[in-house]
């Protein structure tokens, strides 16, 4: 009996981190419309250059990009750059990183958070782990390859949510 109860918590746990990290943390952040870059963008306007590697029609100066790893943007050409909720899917978090430092003077990441436990073990969608329990951050935080990750996005494929 005891064991039913576990599990219930564990999911109901589950699914209200993950409101509390996406629902109000995420939206508080991409109300702010501070953004000079808003990179990855989805269907949210950060407010300047929404930029991303799909197309969105809907999104206010939006940008199509080939490649996260070369900018088509000078050094330092946006005073504030945001990446919320991308670097976890990308190959390499530390190259894109440098990528969004050389094009923004300041850069805010934005990641699923340790305490969010379905977004932050999501072998599904993400590749990296982040090992913080901040949502927000003007650094990359330390990060580790989130384990069966490849396996599972190589043989059903990444799921992206568009």
């Amino acid at each position: 009996m005891v064991s039913i109860y576990c599990i219930l918590f564990l999911v109901g746990y589950m699914f209200l981190s993950n409101i509390v990290s996406y629902r109000f943390m995420k939206r508080r952040v991409l109300e702010s419309r501070v953004w000079d870059l808003n990179i990855c963008c989805g269907k949210t306007d950060g407010g300047g250059v929404n930029a991303d590697i799909v197309k969105h029609t809907s999104v206010p100066n939006f940008l199509m990009i080939e490649d996260i790893y070369n900018l088509p943007f000078r050094d330092k050409h946006f005073e504030k750059v945001l990446c919320s909720h991308t670097i976890e899917h990308v190959d390499d978090p530390g190259k894109f990183y440098q990528e969004l430092v050389r094009v923004g003077k300041e850069v805010k990441v934005v990641v699923p958070p340790l305490w969010d436990l379905s977004a932050a073990f999501n072998i599904f969608e993400h590749k990296w782990i982040f090992i913080t329990l901040k949502k927000e951050h003007s650094t990359l935080p330390l990060h580790i390859k989130l384990p069966l990750a490849d396996f599972i996005q190589r043989t059903f494929g990444q799921r992206i949510k568009a």
